[in-house]
């Protein structure tokens, strides 16, 4: 009996050091420097962002819908029609301009991105600036937490630095970020509720240690609360309430998670892992991250429940508290006919593209495009905002995603297979309306750039090699170059594709940011006659 303590104990202190073997690499670097350098990389994504953000002055491809949309929402609390000229209107006379037609108008998105508009409009008027003020804030925040993210994930300030550094630069993302669009918005909560999973996937896993080391839990192993899923779930009900193409990531998020907690209890050897990570984590899970997300959709919803008017509304009960339960038969309705709205959109489109057709860059949209003669000092002069993704980019992603499909087959590292997961949540689940020939745009990836850049830090950083020795557990086998030459190898590579993605946005800049150039600068950067 004496001998049963020890023999016990060791397997235990055994499963907590393997289980944490399988956190997120250790940051190298002190904290400070870890929110110094990524606030530096912010405030040059924002000064790109904001700098010139109200030219042109003019409405933008789809910010007619939107800027009108938001502003109605100010107004009424939920989208109204507006006269023919608006656009002229709203430019000139401001929000109390008389723009409004008959009724309300029926709405092809939910209104969370639009009521995130409608702040810029309320803090600063509805002028260009205004309408583009929260896409370019939410734009420059997103460069932040994705430099926070690939900190985490890769071990490196300096890697994490490199990926909000290439969402800085990527044409895609700048345009995106200056334009009264609503895909902006869905990158930032998808990209913010991936935050919060990550960090939760830290600190369960620690929690989870501890619990196993105290000899904590039956069979199924400890109970663990995770707190980061709540923040994660109200980020993810924003996304769909932005646009419904977050329930593609709510999806892929949710499979990701529960196989997070199967292999944190197997990684613990708990005796029965699946089970535990079903029944005491995955229940809860779907919880946090579904009808959590739906409360949250439907509270962004609340003006056009809580007051008379909007589309469909139908009769609107005297007493308020009654008007969410009332309205919900109604609200049920009108996503009916947004869905039949979306499912039968194939009307032909100039600038239209296809989902495969994305990672190439094979048709890009003009947002914007005119050949002006005021400060123009040559015969023609051309003018355009291209909503384009920055090449050297995005074809290096591709190579760095084909790696990384390699490297998840091959040794199941988990950075890879979310990276993976956050990617193909926002390409593959276009391939089904493609085929029924659904109008579709290039900007309908913008959710896709933050895994595209974090699948290039993360290859840079395996051809760099880990700033110190890892554990024996997760070793690789022999390697061709001695670490530092590796390492000086691996950094003048990434310091020279960085390079060229910084020369390539800068090549570019003048047809994404709208400058008067002459018409031959203009037609020297469209590549490809899929371009025009």
């Amino acid at each position: 009996m004496t001998q049963t303590q020890p023999v016990k104990a060791e397997p235990v202190r055994v499963r907590a050091s393997r289980l944490r073997d399988w956190l997120a690499p250790p940051v190298t670097e002190s904290r400070a420097w870890g929110w110094i350098l990524p606030l530096l990389v912010t405030a040059f994504a924002g000064f790109l962002r904001f700098d010139r953000l109200a030219v042109p002055n003019a409405v933008v491809f789809d910010e007619t819908y939107y800027a009108k949309d938001s502003l109605a929402l100010l107004e009424f609390g939920w989208e109204h029609n507006a006269v023919k000229d608006a656009d002229r209107m709203l430019i000139e006379q401001g929000p109390n301009a008389d723009i409004w037609g008959e009724g309300p108008a029926f709405i092809a998105h939910p209104p969370a991105g639009k009521w995130m508009i409608a702040i810029g409009e309320w803090l600063f008027g509805a002028t260009p600036f205004g309408w583009r003020f929260m896409p370019a804030l939410i734009g420059t925040l997103s460069v932040l937490i994705l430099c926070r993210v690939g900190r985490r994930m890769t071990g490196s300030t300096l890697l994490g630095c490199a990926a909000g550094f290439l969402l800085a630069l990527d044409g895609l993302a700048f345009v995106t970020s200056r334009t009264a669009l609503l895909d902006i918005f869905v990158m930032f909560w998808i990209l913010a509720a991936f935050a919060c999973l990550l960090i939760d996937r830290d600190v369960s896993r620690r929690r989870l240690a501890d619990l196993v080391e105290q000899g904590r839990g039956g069979p199924l192993g400890p109970f663990v609360m995770h707190w980061w899923r709540i923040p994660a779930g109200i980020c993810l009900g924003l996304a769909c309430a932005t646009k419904w193409t977050g329930l593609y990531y709510m999806a892929a998020f949710g499979i990701m998670v529960v196989l997070w907690d199967m292999g944190a209890r197997r990684a613990a050897r708990v005796p029965n892992p699946y089970a535990g990570a079903v029944l005491l984590d995955g229940i809860l899970a779907f919880v946090l991250l579904v009808p959590l997300a739906g409360l949250v959709y439907l509270a962004t919803w609340w003006g056009w429940i809580l007051r008379p008017g909007g589309w469909g509304r139908g009769t609107v009960a005297d007493n308020p508290l009654l008007r969410p339960v009332e309205a919900l038969p109604d609200l049920w309705n009108y996503h009916k006919e947004i869905f039949n709205f979306h499912n039968g959109l194939s009307t032909p489109h100039t600038y239209q593209s296809w989902p495969w057709d994305w990672p190439i860059l094979r048709r890009p949209v003009a947002f914007y495009y005119t050949e002006p003669r005021e400060g123009c000092h040559v015969d023609r002069c051309a003018k355009e905002i291209l909503g384009i993704g920055t090449p050297v980019f995005w074809w290096g992603a591709l190579i760095a995603l084909a790696v990384l499909i390699v490297v998840w087959l091959a040794r199941r590292d988990w950075r890879a297979g979310a990276i993976l997961a956050g990617y193909l949540a926002g390409w593959l689940p276009w391939f089904v309306p493609a085929l029924r020939d659904r109008t579709m745009f290039l900007f309908y990836a913008t959710p896709m750039l933050p895994f595209m850049a974090l699948a290039v830090v993360l290859v840079l950083g395996m051809l760099i090699g880990p700033a110190r020795p890892r554990p024996v557990s997760l070793a690789k086998g022999p390697q061709l170059l001695h670490p530092e030459q590796r390492r000086i190898l691996g950094a003048a590579v990434m310091g020279a594709y960085l390079l060229l993605v910084l020369i390539n946005f800068a090549y570019l800049y003048p047809v994404l940011a709208a400058k008067v150039i002459p018409f031959g600068e203009w037609d020297a950067r469209i590549w490809f006659d899929s371009w025009i």
